[in-house]
């Protein structure tokens, strides 16, 4: 047993030294600060593998933790994962469960890895549709690691874009008119006609109520399962985002796919940040 173990144990050194070298070279050149990915294809992965639905979601749950210490290695400090969209709730209620079991226990492996690394955990997405457990889980972790910086890990759950957006603009809406209300109460000589511009919602107030105001617009967005839609996925993030779709469901996402993804992007490095100065 011990003969069978070394030869795979030395495999796995090298294969890791491999990796940290690619890596290395990598970052030599123009880097994206944030990744994005739809997690797409997790059923496909065990239905082709002859494996139960609920063992592709624990494949691609450990494919994302994989794809953390990546960008982690790579010094790409923003990952963003759409694991659980509202639309999914339309699911069959067992596969259902098996994703809220799976977003707990990958609640308790990061609370076990922030206590080692300085990683932010932020969940986004209209949280109330969550038990009132996974709930409450999510609000302490997101409070536990709030002030790290070193890396941001935001995981999407009951999210879409359109609610972001609306959310958004009730929240402006409200803090306008709470503003508006207690400045009027508190300043007898209060004008109206000279706090009409005060009151209007800009584009700053909007985006600093968003479910994604934690970090920068994604540099690219990866979609697996060779799928090409945005499936109402960080669609006002993403005007200037690269968008790489890959013919491999996201449990078998790796370190080479994603290097080659990088690639990709420094290859149009240029093109991308003039695109950004035009706005």
């Amino acid at each position: 047993m011990e003969e069978e173990s070394l030869p795979r144990k030395i495999f796995t050194v090298c294969k890791t030294l491999v990796r940290k070298l690619v890596f290395r070279v990598l970052r030599a050149g123009p880097m994206p600060s944030h990744i994005a990915v739809i997690m797409d294809g997790n059923r496909r992965y065990a239905k082709r593998n002859r494996l139960n639905e609920g063992a592709g979601h624990d494949a691609g749950a450990m494919a994302l933790f994989y794809l953390i210490t990546y960008c982690y290695e790579l010094g790409i400090k923003y990952i963003t994962a759409y694991a659980f969209s509202t639309d999914n709730f339309r699911r069959k209620p067992q596969e259902v469960g098996k994703i809220m079991s799976l977003l707990r226990e990958s609640m308790a492996l990061l609370t076990k890895i922030t206590k080692h690394q300085p990683v932010r955990v932020h969940f986004a997405g209209n949280l109330e549709l969550l038990s009132a457990e996974l709930r409450d889980g999510a609000r302490k972790l997101m409070e536990a690691t709030a002030d790290y910086s070193k890396i941001v890990v935001t995981i999407c759950v009951c999210y879409c874009c359109s609610d972001e957006i609306l959310n958004s603009v009730e929240e402006s809406v409200l803090e306008k008119y709470y503003n508006h209300s207690y400045i009027r109460d508190s300043h007898n000589d209060y004008d109206d006609n000279n706090n009409d511009r005060k009151d209007t919602i800009t584009l700053v107030d909007i985006e600093k109520h968003m479910y994604m105001a934690v970090t920068p617009e994604p540099d690219i967005l990866i979609r697996t399962a060779h799928e090409h839609r945005l499936s109402n996925f960080l669609q006002w993030q993403t005007s200037y985002t690269q968008l790489a779709s890959l013919p491999i469901d996201f449990p078998e996402l790796n370190s080479w796919q994603l290097t080659w993804v990088i690639l990709d992007f420094q290859r149009n490095y240029d093109y991308l940040a003039r695109k950004k100065l035009q706005r």
